[in-house]
């Protein structure tokens, strides 16, 4: 009776052993925290995740570090957003000599263009648009593209489906746990997506203007009906001039737009000198690149949103 059963437990194990459900993890490096969130959504215990940009960090400007290029040279998988968002990965990947596959995650998504940017002020001051937009050009790695797509959340469906499709044909043996999660996130941010226009819907269009200190809600905007005035480039390195400042201040006075909005990654005086200026209200802090520390209000993807909306409801109804 204990032989047959030490040779029944040997044969569990050799059985358990060989069955491709029971593999490590896969080993996925997710190049900044909205990635990282989502890969987690979508792999569940099928992956490990190792995220470059932490919690209010900026990509913009990031350097990676020796950790960061052992953790890519370990990796089975590296996720970036692509759209020149990461202008440091190529340089990483190369030095780290990883092999792993290389998933891009705005796979699909029509990008915007920063000419949409200009044409949008160009009504205010034709002068102003072609000389500081030329002084910001030189700072954005990503050239005239606008790399913050994942700021609609139709286009956060497009990054799961890219997603969850990379992690099935890594571990075949968990391809329908994945693509049983993928679903279900993916039917959330739809429906996150009708909150989202439905609770922005009940600011009236003429208010749903405000500043933010750095250009990465375009896609955002376009999609929900807000207008988001920026004195910065898209890129967070660029540092605006007095000029571009007062331009702004001229402009917040000519139009009543008395909405201020710091991001969690950026220098907080610049807005806050817009605001004292143009007798502005700054508001709640809003989420673009980076989420918040676990314990704070935009620790997901899904909870960015909902933070965000927050803040311009309250901000954008009050003000006025």
């Amino acid at each position: 009776m204990l032989k047959k059963l030490s040779v029944a437990a040997v044969a569990a194990t050799v059985m358990l052993g060989s069955l491709p459900a029971f593999a490590e993890p896969l080993k996925v490096v997710a190049s900044f925290s909205i990635l990282g969130d989502m890969v987690r959504e979508i792999g569940g215990d099928a992956v490990s995740v190792t995220t470059l940009v932490g919690p209010d960090g900026d990509a913009h400007v990031y350097q990676p570090t020796p950790s960061d290029a052992q953790a890519v040279a370990g990796a089975e998988m590296v996720i970036l957003n692509g759209l020149g968002f990461e202008p440091w990965s190529e340089r990483l990947l190369s030095a780290s000599g990883t092999k792993a596959a290389v998933v891009t995650a705005s796979h699909g998504v029509t990008p915007r263009e920063m000419a949409d940017e200009d044409d949008d002020h160009a009504k205010h001051d034709d002068h102003a648009k072609h000389d500081d937009h030329a002084k910001h050009e030189d700072h954005h790695h990503h050239g005239n593209t606008d790399p913050h797509a994942w700021q609609d959340l139709k286009n956060g469906q497009m990054y799961v489906a890219t997603i969850a499709k990379a992690l099935e044909a890594a571990r075949p043996a968990e391809a329908s746990a994945i693509a049983a999660r993928a679903e279900s996130y993916r039917a959330r941010l739809e429906t996150l997506d009708g909150w989202v226009r439905s609770e922005l819907a009940s600011i009236p269009a003429a208010q749903r203007k405000l500043i933010t200190s750095h250009d990465a809600f375009g896609y955002f905007g376009a999609a929900y009906g807000v207008e988001f005035l920026a004195p910065m480039g898209l890129s967070t390195e660029a540092e605006p001039t007095p000029k571009d400042v007062a331009r702004l201040v001229k402009q917040m006075k000519a139009e009543k737009v008395r909405a201020v909005f710091l991001e969690n990654m950026s220098d907080p005086r610049l807005v806050k000198q817009l605001a004292k200026d143009a007798k502005g209200v700054v508001g709640g802090t809003l989420y673009a690149d980076a989420l918040s520390a676990a314990d704070g209000p935009a620790a997901t993807y899904e909870a960015m949103f909902r933070s965000n909306v927050k803040a311009l409801k309250d901000t954008l109804l009050a003000g006025h």
